[in-house]
């Protein structure tokens, strides 16, 4: 931070404010804006026709609704580090190392969290800090493009409707586990059928025959035919699944009760903003790291355990010239960073105006990948132990997904000894990992709602009201979720609401929209006006030219290459179903160009006008008491000194 700059001493005097003394001082900037303690400074309107520029005239204060911050910034590290590390970093990047060459995947893997995570998710951060507002208000730096605020908040929404989903079912799985047997363990339970084996000792299949003496003579024909107790726990009883979308069939009793008692613990804590969900955060965002701990020191002892993990590791190097390896890790780290959804921005609002959000960006993208890197040894150590005990290879027992969570690993717990122990663990962290990135989405999605509205509209109890209408709003969608049809909607929000697709697309328009309307370096001295240096030029050089080029790259192969969804490879969805995945896709991608050309279509004289217009920042109440800039100061006849540069960061106090 550059500490020495000065007016000319005939115009006027200020003092340089160090980093920590910055907040709540006055800082003029002549254009009649309200300052911090409701006088207006500067300008010819401020106090009256005559008035000198840079004098000062008393002036009705005008209030504004001070915004909530953070209690201690620990609580905003643990939030985000909470929303962005969940069930993707336990059953996504484990399975697309191993499926994407090993350890060679790590190396497109870093390369675009360096390209594509790291900026994107500072940039977010930063606006939300810049701006003090949600996803909505936060477009304001360029009120044009507001749709992309729209589209965040729709994104978000549909991601909360489907993605509690599996907390449900995680929260179904764990009340099951306190039982003597687990449930999902034995064919002895009314939802088996006869096809239900319980042992597969494919190895002991020889000369088409396998002797054991539960089963009897069976060929190995029949053995193939077998289901596991485990999928038919999942299909049938879970699930109890349908022949298609187009048969809901009846309602689950027992997974709505579920569903809603997660919306509850949801609602409980969200109601009371960020002072009760920076608390709560320290324990669902901290205790799954225990757990996974204790899970890989279980897993590293059990038999097999050594090759799964060097079946994790283990490098294959021709698939670093495969396009699909590098879209995979693209793809990751949009999903697993949490970009695009506008959650990370309203967490971001609520920091101090201050705050160092460049070494937190660093600090928060080396958790989330450090976390999926390790979740990977725990994953593999058991599925390694389960290919061990079933006499397969580990391909056969990796999954992704779903099916890893609710398939094999609860297949590993029940081959171990005390298995309810390990099943009640492995779905408390479950639930925890999803649970804190269900309600930080909420909370971002409540957060641009109330920002739409100014502070003299609000009323008490009024973020209890809204979170409570935004969670019943959500459970009654839910609900067809429920039903024995309930998968397949699940499965095509999943895969067009808040598809890598997008992601992508709003990740795109996020830096073009910063770095070539308000502008990449505009907004660098913004950062350095809140932490008191420039960040990297790297970070403008991705949000300008390199991060929208790999989003579009990306989106571009997905759309090249969609493939119709299918449910298990098998049932193909029908058309109306396909439509109605687009039509979720759509609703958010075209609110930024739909509004775009709205307000363009305006009747504001010339197209360059429009644009000059509608491109000018809106700046909040708090922009007034920090922000300064050189043409401000030029405009009150007061130039900078000789010497100073345009990358300096120049901050004053006024001692008027």
């Amino acid at each position: 931070m550059e500490k020495s700059s000065s007016f000319n001493n005939d115009c006027c005097d200020v003092n340089v404010v160090l980093g920590e003394e910055r907040k709540g001082h006055l800082i003029p900037n002549g254009n009649g804006h309200q300052g911090a303690n409701g006088t207006i400074i500067g300008g010819a309107g401020a106090a009256g026709a005559g008035a000198q520029p840079g004098t000062v005239s008393t002036a009705v204060k005008v209030g504004y609704q001070e915004r909530e911050t953070w209690t201690r910034q620990m609580d905003f590290i643990m939030s985000c580090v909470g929303f962005a590390v969940g069930l993707g970093n336990v059953w996504r990047f484990p399975y697309l190392c191993y499926k994407n060459g090993g350890g060679v995947f790590l190396i497109p893997y870093g390369l675009f969290i360096f390209l594509g995570g790291i900026p994107i998710f500072f940039l977010e951060i930063a606006l939300g800090q810049f701006m003090k507002a949600g996803s909505i208000n936060v477009w304001n730096i360029a009120p044009l493009f507001k749709g992309l605020g729209y589209a965040s908040m729709v994104i978000v929404f549909f991601c909360n409707t489907y993605y509690i989903m599996v907390l449900a079912w995680g929260f179904y799985y764990f009340i099951k586990s306190f039982s003597g047997t687990l449930p999902w363990a034995t064919c002895d339970n009314e939802w088996n059928t006869d096809s239900c084996i319980e042992i597969f000792r494919h190895d002991e299949c020889v000369n088409g025959t396998i002797g054991n003496a539960t089963f009897g003579n069976m060929t190995c024909e029949e053995l193939a035919e077998g289901r596991s107790p485990i999928i038919e726990f999942w299909e049938n009883k879970v699930l109890n699944i349908s022949e298609g979308l187009d048969h809901p069939g009846e309602f689950n009793w027992e997974m709505m009760l579920c569903l809603l008692a997660v919306w509850v613990m949801v609602y409980f804590c969200v109601w009371k903003g960020v002072k009760s969900t920076g608390k709560i955060v320290y324990f669902t965002a901290t205790f799954p790291y225990i757990v996974l701990i204790i899970l890989l020191v279980r897993g590293v002892t059990l038999p097999g355990a050594y090759d799964g993990i060097m079946y994790y590791l283990k490098p294959n190097w021709s698939k670093l010239w495969e396009a699909q390896v590098w879209i995979d890790a693209g793809t990751q780290i949009f999903f697993s960073y949490a970009i695009g959804l506008g959650a990370l921005t309203a967490l971001g609002s609520y920091n101090r105006f201050n705050n160092d959000c460049y070494q937190d960006a660093f600090v928060l993208a080396l958790i989330n990948s450090g976390t999926s890197f390790f979740a990977g040894f725990v994953v593999f150590s058991i599925l390694g132990f389960m290919a061990s005990e079933q006499g397969v290879d580990i391909s056969k027992v990796a999954e992704s997904g779903p099916g890893l969570a609710f398939i094999a690993y609860p297949k590993a717990v029940s081959m171990m000894p005390v298995a309810p122990v390990w099943a009640a663990l492995f779905f408390f962290m479950l639930l925890l990992l999803g649970l804190d990135s269900q309600f930080v989405g909420v909370e971002g999605f409540v957060t641009g709602i109330l920002d739409i509205y100014p502070g003299k509209y609000s009323f008490r109890y009024q973020r209890e009201i809204a979170v409570a209408i935004s969670c019943t709003m959500c459970f009654i969608i839910d609900l067809s979720m429920v039903t024995q049809g309930g998968m397949y909607v699940f499965q095509l929000f999943d895969y067009y609401s808040a598809s890598g697709m997008t992601l992508l697309w709003q990740a795109f328009w996020e830096c073009v929209v910063v770095a070539w309307v308000y502008g990449a370096d505009r907004f660098m001295d913004d950062i350095a006006r809140m932490i008191g240096y420039r960040p990297m030029p790297w970070v403008k050089w991705c949000w300008s030219f390199i991060t929208p080029c790999v989003c579009m790259a990306i989106f571009l192969f997905h759309l090249i290459n969609y493939k119709p969804l299918t449910y298990n490879n098998s049932y193909v969805y029908p058309w109306w179903g396909e439509v109605v995945g687009w039509c979720m896709a759509l609703s958010s991608m075209l609110c930024i160009p739909v509004s775009l050309l709205y307000k363009l279509s305006g009747p504001m004289g010339t197209f360059k006008e429009r644009w000059a217009e509608l491109t000018k920042p809106v700046w909040g109440p708090h922009h007034l008491e920090y922000m300064t800039s050189e043409a401000d100061f030029k405009s009150m006849g007061c130039p900078l000194s000789p010497g100073s540069e345009e990358s300096k960061v120049i901050i004053f106090e006024s001692v008027m």
